[in-house]
């Protein structure tokens, strides 16, 4: 009986008799779920380049390459541009020798020139004001201002990252701040053709994104240019920085030291052999970096400005088309070969391997 008992005892107690081992945990893997995409195996082109399909193709982008070149060069060809050099004949003979101290003097620097129209141009007629040998893209400078503090009023007091132009020497904010705003542009033109005023339309010439959303329109100029040394143009305090347009062309800084920026818009035609007179204000400082000074009037066709590089691009890439495909054509035509043929491998040509 007893030895009965223990029996069914340890088997009514299976904890007594020890427990069986628990299972193995399972073993993650780093293998991604299948799917055709994973494992690369979506139908795909893969097309055979036979020298059918090669010379089809090169003669194709020629035939639209070509016509797209003559069409771009002809419209570059159409705009009618004058370029009138200005800072060094708008110097006094006398005063050549040292052109730094006379731009820097309080002397008068009202210039006069004349620009003969050699072609009808149609309005509206761009002017622009072109600077050579200017670092618009310098580090430092790019860096000298502060965004917040253009578009909105509550951040006036804002001068970070505008050093040296950031205060006051008594510690006001200076608005719009850094060497960007400091240093504007501040020639001036004024267009007269047979003694009739010729008005420059300088409404519209800045980018609307920049109008509208990097410009406060609640944003005004304070103390602007009121150090000892005066980098450019002053702006008027009672007029919004939305509605400075000068200042926000200048402020879309250039990638390259040779720039354009866009003046204003004569709105009436200039007929061919009109003289233009030109009265100048010649206020701008390059001369302490050997730089120079254009006024530019230009028309403009349906692909821009004057611009030949887009024209003899596409010329360019026409022409090496029909080149590779008359030369494949050739190649073709005298020593053909047919497709797949393994006795132009390398170890069937030379069977020795040497």
């Amino acid at each position: 009986m007893m030895n009965s008992n223990t029996a069914s005892s340890s088997t009514a107690n299976p904890d007594a008799a020890g427990s069986p081992d628990p299972p193995a945990p399972r073993r993650s893997s780093k293998r991604p779920k299948y799917s055709k995409f994973t494992q690369q195996e979506l139908p795909a082109c893969k097309p055979i380049l036979t020298p059918k399909w090669v010379i089809l193709t090169f003669l194709v982008v020629g035939i639209a390459f070509v016509p797209i070149g003559i069409t771009s060069l002809l419209a570059s060809h159409d705009v009618v541009e004058i370029v009138d050099r200005y800072e060094t004949d708008c110097i006094p003979v006398a005063n050549r020798t040292n052109k730094v101290a006379f731009i820097q003097s309080n002397a008068s620097k009202t210039c006069t020139r004349q620009i003969t129209v050699t072609k009808h141009m149609k309005q509206p007629i761009y002017v622009y004001y072109q600077l050579d040998n200017f670092y618009q893209n310098h580090r430092r400078y790019v860096k000298s201002r502060n965004d917040e503090q253009l578009k909105k009023r509550s951040k006036t007091s804002e001068t970070s990252q505008c050093e040296p132009e950031d205060t006051t020497p008594d510690g006001k904010p200076i608005v719009p701040c850094g060497l960007i705003a400091w240093s504007l542009f501040n020639d001036t033109y004024t267009f007269s053709r047979n003694k009739r005023q010729l008005t420059v339309n300088k409404e519209g010439i800045a980018w609307k994104s920049d109008r509208d959303h990097k410009f406060g329109k609640e944003v005004f100029p304070s103390n602007f240019q009121n150090g000892t040394l005066r980098g450019g143009a002053h702006l008027d305090e009672s007029i919004p920085l939305s509605k400075q347009e000068d200042l926000i062309v200048w402020m879309r800084t250039a990638a390259l030291p040779t720039f354009r920026k866009l003046y204003g818009k004569i709105e009436v035609d200039l007929e061919e052999n009109d003289i233009i007179d030109v009265i100048l204000e010649n206020n701008y400082n390059t001369y302490s970096f050997s730089g120079k000074k254009k006024l530019v009037l230009s028309t403009t066709s349906w692909l821009g400005g004057k611009n030949d590089f887009l024209g003899i691009a596409y010329l360019t890439v026409g022409g090496l088309c029909f080149f590779l495909a008359l030369s494949f054509t050739i190649v073709y035509l005298v020593k053909p070969r047919r497709l797949g043929d393994p006795s132009y491998l390398s170890w069937n040509r030379n069977p020795g391997g040497h």
